[in-house]
């Protein structure tokens, strides 16, 4: 069976959807493999590199497609790229496919078997496969990293002959997969770290980091089954902002993560907030890209806010590349792993196993996945 990974042509896109060592992996598996020329040059994967681990290395990004009977890419495939795929091969990637209709009727009309990564179930058997975490775990990383080089001040609390300088205080607003990461990136830095999340069952995990967790009462809350918080009503919003004011005053650096998959992020660090804290503070909105947690922010931005620095930067896990590529690679090997029949040399796709069920989204010329189906059916 032929696997093709193309090059991104997603602007800023630097992350590849194949490493050399997951090039090996999948030969050892019985795969014959193709890349694109250049697929992992910004990540420091040059073509030698995959040729020598057993992969072809491709200059017709077209031919590359249009053979493949499994296609592996980071982004979404636009329009064009769509209409190259033969009909029974399997895309995998991440889809959006709540906000991205058009291209999911599409790849159905092409009569494409559409994966989407960002819907594997995160459970304890689909862990190994779940891009979205290991993403979104680099992100917070950066997001911390950023907020260090924009700050006027350093993390850690530091004894010198001119004084003692006191740490800086860090607010992550959002304790998942990206908060908890920023949480110990900061804490590895020096800083004094208060978190919150709408969820009180994570606040053992901030405080096991080291953080203090900030007590907010909503009222009636939650998670999904997946894992993700429950939207919040309006009401709740406008007791979370008015329970993180206060904080968010004293802090010289806050750090916003919340997000509800499928829908625009909550807004719910406004102005007033912002204009309360000492300037040179510095405000990272990790969900500038789909909507933004931070009034002012905007994506791919420093904005200058009365001296605070709204830092919107999009894309946060291609700014650490080369170990981005290495995880999400290691997800797709993982993914096909688990489907792989070596017998009968197939994808066994099966609609009962519960991790397929969860991301595949297109299959036999329909949109097959129940959520989204229903989704598309009720707007």
């Amino acid at each position: 069976m032929q696997i093709g990974a193309p090059k991104e042509t997603w602007p800023g896109e630097l992350r590849a959807a194949l490493t050399p060592a997951g090039v090996r992996k999948l030969k050892s598996a019985g795969f014959d493999v193709t890349v694109e020329a250049g697929i992992g040059a910004a990540a420091g994967y040059l073509d030698p590199d995959y040729a020598a681990a057993g992969a072809a290395v491709a200059q017709d990004r077209a031919g590359l497609l249009g053979s493949s009977d499994i296609v592996l890419r980071v982004r979404k495939p636009a329009a064009d790229d769509v209409a190259l795929l033969k009909s029974g091969s399997v895309h995998i990637s991440f889809l959006d496919p709540f906000n991205e209709r058009a291209l999911v009727e599409r790849l159905a009309t092409q009569g494409v078997t559409a994966i989407s990564m960002e819907m594997i179930p995160r459970t304890t058997t689909a862990q190994k496969l779940d891009a979205l975490s290991s993403q979104a775990s680099l992100a917070g990383y950066v997001t911390v990293i950023l907020a260090a080089t924009h700050s006027r001040k350093i993390f850690p609390m530091m004894m010198t002959p001119a004084g003692t300088i006191a740490p800086s205080r860090v607010f992550v607003i959002g304790a998942g997969v990206a908060g908890l990461q920023a949480i110990a990136t900061a804490k590895r830095l020096g800083a004094r770290v208060e978190a919150f999340d709408t969820r009180p069952v994570v606040a053992e995990q901030v405080r096991s980091l080291g953080a203090k967790f900030v007590e907010i009462d909503l009222g009636e809350i939650g998670q999904t089954e997946q894992g993700y918080a429950k939207e919040l009503t309006a009401e709740q919003l406008d007791l979370q902002r008015e329970g993180q004011k206060k904080v968010i005053a004293q802090s010289d650096v806050v750090i916003t993560t919340a997000q509800v998959f499928g829908r625009p992020a909550p807004r719910i660090v406004t102005a007033d907030m912002i204009a309360g804290m000492a300037p040179g503070s510095v405000v990272v909105d990790m969900a500038v890209d789909s909507g933004g947690n931070v009034e002012g922010s905007l994506p791919n931005e420093v904005v200058d806010a009365g001296g605070i620095k709204i830092v919107g930067l999009g894309n946060l896990p291609s700014e650490v590349c080369r170990h981005a590529s290495d995880m999400y690679a290691a997800n797709l090997v993982n993914l096909l792993d688990e489907f792989w029949e070596a017998e009968n040399a197939a994808l066994q796709l099966d609609p009962s196993n519960e991790i397929a069920a969860g991301c595949i989204i297109t299959q036999g010329g329909g949109i097959v996945n129940p959520t989204v189906k229903n989704l598309y059916e009720n707007v």
